[in-house]
């Protein structure tokens, strides 16, 4: 006769501590890390903690008042909104106002000076050839550039390392120790342009002295050129946002740059690549070479055909005409040399970047071209008063909730509350923990509505629980004993939670995809808490009424555990009987035949 199969009831039963084990250590785990990281509370959105608002008006280019159009308009909500908020729950939210204004608002916490630029470079991206660049006015004096044979895009005044763009298809080029200045990186491509009159070139002293042309009005151009250059002091704030921010892509232009704290300025010739030849940019890590981190750069078909051009024609040429320049909004952001044509559609700017130089550099590479101009009409601080307010209501509906959850589970399932009520504890210390832990992680911000997603999660949590108790509750009004029954109802229940939490989660992810700012924050909580709930009903739950179900409390069904049978209407156990066979079993009444 083929043994019972209770192996694995009896494993699943008798090693309930394991799970219990397994989320303690999580959330021991969890709790370190947090107090490690030194953010010990989450981060607060701009409705609950104050922040920065920004409103930004649109401004056409001359005779193109028509593109100020609703196209245009949330064309540029969709790159701002991707700049300053990257996966969508830093809660930094930005919207239209009207027909020509876009109103960002930065939650407090968030870098707002970083946010606040990468939202005022709103205007168009160009590679434009670098004529020639010098320090600022009171800057040390530059180092000789490199002749590196690979694009260097970042040097400094010291002796800072070089940092390198070339075909990502061959390979990034080694940093090289030599010491440059970012500043320097110019084109003679420009100098060939044929639509170029003026050909300025690099003298000994690193200043520009454009030559003159054939052509009176190109030479007064460039002499217009040369003494704009020549006046140009980048170390003055109000400079640096103003030079070269009205020129046309046409047109040779003056810029200022900051490499390594330290401004430079430029002399740049017509752009050769426009941003939205751009198609993505990122940053990345490279392990292989241990060159650090780099930003890869894909081109669409024309533009890669326009970069393998340019590239080729200014390899031809020395340091620091070897160069271009990457212009933001009129300010040079990085400025890679090159010594050889970047072909196939892609490239790498590489060297001594850190991390948030490289995402940021790879930022606006792929979302830098605006198809409009931008001008900052205010910058105002929003207040936290009113914030903290709501963050005070938010927090007693969420006690009061809970409160209500607590005496439901009291005064209807009595002694199984020492099981949910420690349940919902442990829910709310892994959402408390992972929420402060996400804060500085992945940009995530604490805002109103996702103060109401952790309140509707009570629900999700506790409707669990009572799935659960209900089934437990039916096995036993069938006439099981306690132990049987909860094993018998947990796959039902299992199978009821599940499908009931893959229906909230369902609705979550889709409600933060196609959603932004503060409804994305309680989608995310939403989705977040669902996640919980089956962690915390698998690994200490079920295990944790296992455990209780060998207690003489519960196991004889006390009439305060909560499984009382005879509360429940259990019926009486089945008892059957084997009748004695033959003779034996005496005569046969014929009633029970």
């Amino acid at each position: 006769m083929a043994a019972p199969k209770r192996g694995r009831s009896a494993s699943a039963q008798s090693k309930p501590g394991r799970s219990l084990a397994l989320i303690l250590i999580a959330i021991v785990a969890l709790t370190g890390g947090m107090f490690a990281s030194g953010h010990t509370t989450p981060r607060l959105g701009i409705d609950l903690a104050g922040g920065t608002s920004i409103t930004l008006r649109a401004v056409p280019e001359k005779g193109q008042e028509s593109a100020i159009n609703k196209a245009n308009m949330d064309t540029a909500v969709d790159i701002m909104n991707r700049r300053v908020n990257g996966l969508g729950v830093s809660e930094a939210e930005v919207q239209t106002q009207g027909s020509r204004n876009i109103i960002v608002n930065i939650p407090k916490g968030t870098n707002s000076e970083q946010a606040r630029q990468q939202v005022g470079t709103t205007a168009k991206l160009y590679f434009r050839p670098v004529l020639a660049n010098d320090p600022s006015v009171g800057a040390s004096a530059s180092p000789s550039p490199s002749a590196s044979g690979s694009a260097s895009s970042s040097p400094s005044s010291s002796a800072s390392p070089k940092t390198t763009a070339s075909s990502s298809k061959t390979g990034s080029a080694t940093p090289s120790a030599t010491a440059t200045s970012q500043g320097r990186a110019v084109s003679d491509a420009l100098k060939a342009d044929s639509t170029s009159s003026a050909s300025p070139s690099a003298s000994a002293s690193a200043s520009a002295t454009p030559s003159a042309s054939s052509s009176s009005a190109a030479s007064a151009a460039a002499a217009k050129l040369e003494a704009q250059y020549t006046a140009l002091d980048c170390s003055k704030k109000s400079v640096q946002n103003t030079a070269g921010r009205t020129a046309k892509a046409t047109d040779a232009t003056v810029a200022c740059g900051q490499i390594s704290g330290v401004w430079y300025k430029y002399l740049l010739g017509p752009a050769a690549v426009d941003g939205t030849d751009v198609k993505k940019a990122a940053a990345v890590l490279n392990t292989t070479t241990a060159a650090g981190w780099q930003v890869t750069m894909d081109f669409t078909g024309k533009g890669g055909d326009k970069f393998a051009k340019v590239t080729g024609e200014l390899a031809k040429n020395t340091s620091p005409q070897n160069e271009f320049g990457i212009v933001l909004d009129g300010q040079v952001v990085s400025s890679p040399s090159v010594t050889s044509s970047i072909t196939g559609g892609s490239a790498e700017i590489s060297g001594s970047f850190s991390q948030q130089e490289a995402q940021s550099l790879a930022n606006m590479l792929s979302y830098g071209a605006l198809p409009l101009t931008f001008k900052t009409d205010s910058v105002t601080t929003v207040t936290a008063a009113l914030g903290g307010e709501q963050l005070h209501a938010g927090l007693i509906a969420g006690a009061i909730g809970l409160a209500l959850v607590v005496i439901y589970l009291l005064i209807f399932y009595r002694g199984l509350s020492v099981i949910a009520i420690p349940s919902l504890l442990v829910s709310a210390i892994l959402t408390y923990v992972i929420m402060a832990l996400l804060g500085p992680g992945i940009g995530f911000a604490l805002n109103l509505p996702a103060v109401c997603g952790a309140i509707v999660a009570i629900g999700i949590t506790a409707d669990s629980f009572i799935v659960f108790f209900e089934r437990i509750r039916d096995e036993i009004r069938e006439g099981r004993s306690l132990r049987p029954s909860v094993e018998r109802a947990w796959p039902r229940a299992r199978r009821t939670i599940l499908v009931s939490d893959f229906v909230s989660f369902l609705a979550a992810a889709v409600l933060f995809i196609v959603t932004v700012g503060k409804v994305q924050g309680f989608a995310f909580t939403l989705g977040l808490t669902t996640v919980l709930d089956v962690v915390v009903v698998f690994l200490f739950t079920k295990p944790l009424m296992t455990i209780l179900a060998r207690r003489k409390f519960f196991a004889d069904g006390h009439k305060w555990s909560g499984i009382d049978p005879k509360a429940l209407g259990a019926k009486p156990p089945l008892r059957r009987t084997r009748r004695p066979a033959g003779s034996a079993a005496g005569p046969v009444d014929p009633k029970e035949a």
